[in-house]
């Protein structure tokens, strides 16, 4: 390319053509050296039960994925692992955005391996975006005290569309962690405050974080999530935010009376604590396990998980024929058709719903 400044005009002063500019990746570089070992069912199973959180995580990843060609050998894994499962207690921790969820956790994790020892598993839930279909998966920071921990494990993930803030494969991964040897579950969930049922039929014990000043006592008896909750904590209960605190809890108190007995018989306190200075933690325990121990004398521990188990039966029932109907060829090469007759004022969306299913059942009769 020729320079203006090359010219006589500009004499005395010269500029050079330059270099081509070079890749950024070294050209003797070896893409297969860092090719991932991909382990079979058996060694991953192996592993698990070992204890190796490498292939722990690489489980996980497996299960949560979506490729068809991943389900038969992650039903292997879990089936292998099932008879190891069912060991540990398993916690739901809820609450708005914002109430310091990871925060507490952070502290509540490291209360209880310093206090009863073994090993913790924390699932962390992300919401997915709607649009880009993405997650940040970022909880682990907030997490310093528990990620350098040894005997924790932090796995994010994201919930992919997932209604009630836990992701679909949560379940699975809970089996998975307790074939490994962890007897202390932790469920983050995304903390939407509603359709939280999801995280309530996979954990003992659900706790739900709330902040001072969200309401009064009727804005806390509307909420839904109020009614699973087996125990209400009070986040940031320090400084001057104390009396405000100590007064959200007597609302809650006051509104937990005008809800029916649980069927655990078991009613759920209200506590305050500080998860950013440590403050009351030890109480949040001894309340958790005050009704863990309540529960198991009265049998309602053994009750509830087997309802539980009953429950996501029939959720998998719903996710497999939901799956064979919108992987079904005819289905796919018919709904966008579907889509148009709809956009385009011929059908109504119950319509051309029941049309699609008519077509999906009389080619399953065939």
């Amino acid at each position: 390319m020729d320079h203006p400044e090359n010219s006589e005009e500009y004499k005395g002063l010269q500029v050079n053509a330059g270099v081509t500019s070079q890749s950024i990746v070294n050209p003797y570089l070896k893409r297969g050296r860092f090719r991932r070992h991909e382990y079979s069912a058996a060694e991953m199973v192996e592993g698990i039960l070992k204890g190796d959180v490498t292939i722990l995580s690489q489980a996980v990843t497996l299960v949560e994925s979506v490729n068809p060609n991943h389900y038969a050998k992650a039903q292997e894994v879990i089936d292998k692992c099932l008879p190891y499962s069912g060991n540990s207690v398993r916690i739901g921790i809820s609450g708005v955005p914002g109430a310091g969820k990871s925060t507490s956790i952070d502290e509540f994790g490291i209360h209880v391996l310093e206090r009863t020892g073994g090993k913790l598993a924390v699932l962390a839930i992300d919401p997915s975006s709607e649009r880009s279909k993405g997650s940040i998966l970022g909880d682990k920071t907030r997490m310093e005290k528990l990620s350098q921990r040894k005997e924790a494990f932090i796995r994010p993930s994201p919930t992919a569309g997932s209604l009630g803030g836990v992701a679909r494969k949560t379940r699975e991964t809970i089996i998975l962690c307790e074939a490994a040897g962890f007897d202390k579950i932790f469920v983050e969930t995304v903390g939407v405050g509603q359709s939280e049922t999801a995280c309530h039929s996979m954990v003992d014990f659900f706790l739900l974080i709330q902040l001072a000043g969200t309401g009064d006592e009727l804005q806390g008896i509307k909420r839904g999530i109020m009614e699973i909750a087996d125990g209400i904590v009070i986040n940031k209960c320090d400084g001057e935010n104390v009396d405000r605190c100590q007064m959200a809890a007597t609302n809650f108190r006051n509104a937990l009376h005008f809800f029916p007995m649980p069927e655990s018989g078991w009613l759920p306190k209200v506590l305050c604590y500080s998860g950013f200075y440590g403050l009351g933690i030890k109480e949040v325990w001894d309340m958790i396990y005050l009704y863990i121990d309540f529960v198991k004398a009265n049998g309602y521990f053994q009750h509830r998980r087997n309802e539980q188990s009953k429950y996501w039966m029939y959720e998998s029932i719903n996710e497999h024929l939901r799956n064979s109907f919108y992987n079904n060829p005819l289905i796919a090469e018919q709904i966008k058709s579907a889509e148009q007759s709809v956009l385009g004022g011929e059908k109504t969306s119950f319509k051309a719903a029941g049309d699609l299913l008519d077509m999906y059942f009389t080619q399953m009769k065939k």
